[in-house]
C-alpha cells in the first residue's frame, strides 16, 4: 500500500514526539492490526509512545483523560493521541450509541484540550469490513490514526513556533 497523502519529511518534523496509544480490547484480533499499524508508524517516526487498554471503545475518552492528567502531574505531558478500536454493527442500536458517543467525546476531548489524536475507532457492519479496514497490509486504519496525530503534532508545533 503506498503512503498517500504524505509530503517527505513530515513525519522527521514531528521525531521524539510523546504520543498516548488508547486501545480497546473488546475486539482482540482486529485490535492487534490497529495497533501493528499504529506501532509501525509511530516507530518510523521515531516517537515514543505508551500504550494502555481498555475495555471497549467508550472506555476510550476516560482512559485518555486520566492518563493526560496523570502525564501532566508528573511532568512528561503527551504531544498527542492515538485511539483504537472497533465497533461491528450488531441486531440492537448499542452500535450507534458507541460509535457516535466515542467519537463526540475524543472530538471533545481535541477541541477542549487543544490535543493532537488520530481517532482510529473503525464503525463497521460487519467482521470482514473491520479486518479490511485493520490490517496494516490493507486499509491501516491503526497507521492512519497515527499518522493523524502526528501531522496534527507537527501542526501544534508550527503554531507554536515563534514568527520569523
Amino acid at each position: 500500500m503506498a503512503e498517500p497523502r504524505r509530503a517527505q519529511g513530515e513525519l522527521a518534523a514531528v521525531a521524539g514526539a510523546r504520543i498516548l496509544v488508547v486501545e480497546a480490547r473488546f475486539y482482540e484480533d482486529i485490535a492487534d492490526a490497529l495497533l501493528a499499524g499504529a506501532t509501525r508508524v509511530l516507530e518510523q517516526a521515531k516517537a515514543s509512545f505508551d500504550h494502555i487498554s481498555v475495555p471497549g471503545s467508550l472506555e476510550i475518552p476516560a482512559a485518555i483523560t486520566m492518563a493526560l492528567d496523570a502525564a501532566e502531574r508528573r511532568g512528561q505531558p503527551y504531544d498527542g493521541v492515538v485511539a483504537l478500536g472497533c465497533v461491528i454493527r450488531g441486531d440492537t442500536i448499542h452500535f450507534e450509541i458507541v460509535s457516535m458517543e466515542s467519537a463526540r467525546a475524543l472530538m471533545d476531548l481535541s477541541v477542549a484540550r487543544g490535543l493532537p489524536l488520530g481517532n482510529g475507532i473503525v464503525t463497521v457492519n460487519t467482521d470482514a469490513q473491520a479486518w479490511a479496514r485493520a490490517r496494516p497490509e490493507e486499509g491501516d486504519k491503526g497507521g492512519d490514526a497515527a499518522r493523524t496525530a502526528l501531522a496534527m503534532v507537527g501542526l501544534k508545533r508550527a503554531l507554536a513556533a515563534p514568527a520569523r
